[in-house]
């Protein structure tokens, strides 16, 4: 195969970081080769200080972030059981379809697309009915939002009884992501986002309160190959034969969060919000108008609207044949409206902003918009603050 280079910066995946994909290519190993399960351990280690949990059980699903998603709600939830999701936007309409096929009673607090979810409501909504498991999204990829007081849904979680379980697809390491602090029982997410590695595998992380769940399930889970309760001994000193893990995939895995950790999470975090300011500056001074609350826009995730005069498929089709550049619409109600531009984990620096930034003043122009040459640019640079200090720069 002869494919082309892209600059990936749509919403996943994204370019990972040349480390990550030379420890792909290494040499394959048994799954129970003393070298691979030990790094095995060394993925759960890792993972466990970027979901910053103390967690024993702290692995990765052999899936995208969508089947670690998957694995939470089937391992968790039996018939009957009642669910309460917290949807504004595509990803909580699947925890929505997700939880209605494993048979529980789902209940929603919603927000618009494009807004976030009040803790209030899911207060209030549990003082009715109370649930089993509450289901959230950290990160609603579908609209750029951040979903804030993280902190405040734990508690009332706890206080209510209830498991919570949230997807940190797109967060994890390019956000805080605080496990034990905000009381999550159990988090996902994805390796093709932040982590900076190719899709394939969900990391995964649940507390003594999820296990017990799964332990005291009256039904055995309706999904093999998604039952926690078994890849946890995959997992384990134990080794149950589970499934085959992938080899290669977790060898790069390992080297992503390997990466993270050496980067350091707050300098990760700091450098995916540098990144997102400059780019969202840069458009704005593009005369593009950015979607959603400003109060809670994902960093690394930038929604804006599809300038007037300009045709969605077709510009991005110029976008990508001429620069090589990807970025994305959305879905539902906001597809053909919004553009959402990713950057994510290695793509989170000045020189890819500066380039997704020439690429659309040139696709713009030529659909007869007329923008100050380099204006995106100069703006994203001056956005683009300094580091200070005390901060480390990436390796």
């Amino acid at each position: 195969m002869e494919l082309p280079t892209r600059l990936l910066c749509g919403t996943g995946p994204t370019n990972p970081d040349p480390r990550v994909l030379r420890a792909m290519s290494a040499p394959l190993l048994g799954q129970f080769d003393p070298e691979f399960t030990s790094i095995m351990e060394d993925v759960m280690a890792f993972a466990r200080q970027v979901f910053r949990t103390s967690n024993p059980r702290t692995f990765a699903v052999s899936a995208t972030g969508r089947g670690g998603m998957e694995a939470a709600i089937a391992s968790l939830v039996e018939p009957g059981d009642r669910v309460l999701v917290a949807n504004c936007g595509r990803f909580g309409d699947l925890f929505v379809d997700l939880a209605t096929r494993y048979g529980a009673r789902v209940s929603q607090v919603t927000a618009e697309w494009g807004h976030v979810i009040d803790p209030q409501k899911i207060e209030a909504s549990l003082k009715r009915t109370p649930a089993k498991v509450v289901a959230i999204v950290h990160g609603e990829t579908s609209t750029g939002m951040l979903q804030p007081q993280m902190e405040e849904i734990g508690r009332i979680c706890q206080e209510r009884d209830a498991l919570l379980v949230v997807d940190a697809v797109v967060t994890l390491g390019g956000v805080p992501v605080e496990v034990d602090d905000w009381q999550i029982d159990m988090c996902t997410s994805g390796t093709q986002k932040c982590l900076g590695c190719p899709s394939g595998m969900a990391p995964v992380t649940y507390n003594a309160r999820a296990e017990h769940a799964l332990a005291d399930r009256k039904n055995p889970v309706v999904s093999n190959y998604f039952d926690l309760s078994q890849l946890q001994r995959h997992w384990s000193p134990e080794r149950l034969n589970h499934h085959t893990l992938p080899t290669s995939m977790t060898y790069g895995l390992h080297e992503a969060l390997r990466l993270i950790v050496d980067e350091g999470l707050e300098a990760r975090w700091t450098r995916h919000r540098r990144a997102g300011d400059a780019l969202k500056a840069g458009l704005e001074a593009m005369g593009v108008r950015l979607f959603g609350d400003p109060r809670h826009r994902l960093p690394m995730i930038t929604a804006m609207h599809i300038p007037e005069g300009v045709p969605d498929e077709a510009a991005r089709a110029q976008l990508l044949q001429q620069f090589g550049i990807e970025v994305v619409t959305s879905f539902g109600p906001l597809r053909g409206r919004i553009w959402r531009i990713g950057t994510m984990g290695y793509n989170a620096e000045l020189k890819t902003v500066v380039t997704v930034l020439a690429g659309l003043e040139h696709v713009f122009r030529s659909s007869g918009l007329k923008i100050p040459q380099g204006a995106g640019g100069d703006a994203a640079e001056k956005a683009y603050s300094p580091i200070s200090t005390n901060e480390r720069r990436p390796p």
